[in-house]
C-alpha cells in the first residue's frame, strides 16, 4: 500500500472534485480486504505495545468529514484490537461555557497525547475555522488568524515528538443521505440519527469549499492531510488503519533496554543464609 498517494498534495480550489469516494483501490471484494485487515490489526498491536514501553514517541490522529462520513466506524473498528491503556480517543462537540470562556485550542491541547500513547480526535480544532466559516461567525482576519495558530500548535506537538495524522473521509453527498435514511429505517439506529445532520445538508458546498481551504492553509510536512474515499465502509477502515500502521512503521520504535546491568537470577532467587 502506498499510502502517499492519498496524500492532499493539489491543493488547489477543485482537489475534492478530482477525487473518487467510491474508490476502492486494487480491491475487489470486501472479503480480499479484510485478509490484510487481518494482519494489519495485528501489526498495530504489536507496533503500540513498543511505542507504550519506548514513551519516546506520541501518535495523534484527527478524523475530519462530513455528517455520516464514518468517524465513529473508523476509530471502532481500526483500533478494536489494541491495549486500551495506551490509547485515548476524544469527541468534540459544541463548546461549553467553560471552553469558550478559554483560547479555541484550549479544550484541544489537554487532550493530546502524553509520549507512549495514541490519541485519536472525532473533529477537532478544525470545527472552529470549519463551522464558523460556513456560517458566517467570523470575519476573514480572525480566520486567517486561527489557520496561523493552529499550524503552530501542531508544529510544536510535532517538534515535542508527536506524529501528527489528519484523515479527511470523503463522503458523497447521496452516500449521506442514504445513510441518514439507514438511521431512520432502523430502530437500533436511531440513537445516532441528529436533526441537524440534515440541516447541515444544506451547507453541503459551503463545507466542501471550507475544507479546501483547510487543506490550502494547513497541509504541512509535519502534519500532513490524507483524503479517505468512505462510501465504502469496509475500504474507509483498510486504508485508515494502513495510514496509521505505515506511519507508525515510519518512527524509529525500538524496546527499551535495561539502563542497569542485568542482574543474575541466581542471585535474586536463591534462598538468604
Amino acid at each position: 500500500m502506498n499510502i502517499k498517494r492519498y496524500m492532499i498534495k493539489d491543493t488547489d480550489e477543485t482537489v475534492l472534485r478530482k477525487l473518487d469516494p467510491n474508490e476502492t483501490g486494487s480491491f475487489r471484494s470486501k472479503e480480499e480486504a479484510e485478509i490484510e485487515m487481518v494482519q494489519l490489526k495485528k501489526r498495530l498491536a504489536e507496533l503500540q505495545d513498543i511505542l507504550f514501553a519506548q514513551k519516546e514517541h506520541s501518535v495523534l490522529l484527527i478524523l475530519q468529514g462530513m455528517d455520516s462520513s464514518g468517524k465513529d466506524g473508523t476509530v471502532k473498528h481500526i483500533f478494536s484490537g489494541i491495549n486500551p491503556q495506551g490509547f485515548m480517543v476524544t469527541s468534540f462537540k459544541k463548546p461549553s461555557l467553560e471552553e469558550t470562556a478559554h483560547d479555541f485550542l484550549w479544550r484541544v491541547h489537554q487532550k493530546t497525547p502524553p509520549k507512549g500513547y495514541i490519541s485519536a480526535f472525532n473533529r477537532s480544532h478544525y470545527e472552529d475555522v470549519l463551522v464558523p466559516r460556513v456560517h458566517g461567525e467570523l470575519k476573514d482576519d480572525d480566520l486567517k488568524r486561527r489557520f496561523k495558530q493552529i499550524r503552530n500548535f501542531e508544529e510544536m506537538l510535532a517538534d515535542e515528538g508527536t506524529t501528527i495524522i489528519k484523515l479527511f473521509l470523503h463522503i458523497s453527498k447521496e452516500k449521506q443521505l442514504e445513510k441518514i435514511e439507514g438511521r431512520l429505517r432502523d430502530p437500533k439506529r436511531h440513537w445516532k440519527f441528529d436533526v441537524s445532520d440534515l440541516q447541515e445538508r444544506q451547507y453541503w458546498d459551503e463545507y466542501q469549499e471550507a475544507y479546501e481551504d483547510i487543506f490550502v492553509q494547513s497541509n504541512t510536512d509535519k502534519a500532513p492531510w490524507y483524503w479517505i474515499p468512505a462510501n465504502h465502509r469496509w475500504y474507509r477502515n483498510y486504508l485508515a488503519l494502513s495510514i496509521v500502521v505505515k506511519t507508525l512503521e515510519g518512527l524509529d520504535l525500538k524496546y527499551p533496554k535495561l539502563d542497569t546491568p542485568t542482574p543474575d537470577i541466581s542471585e535474586l532467587i536463591s534462598p538468604r543464609h
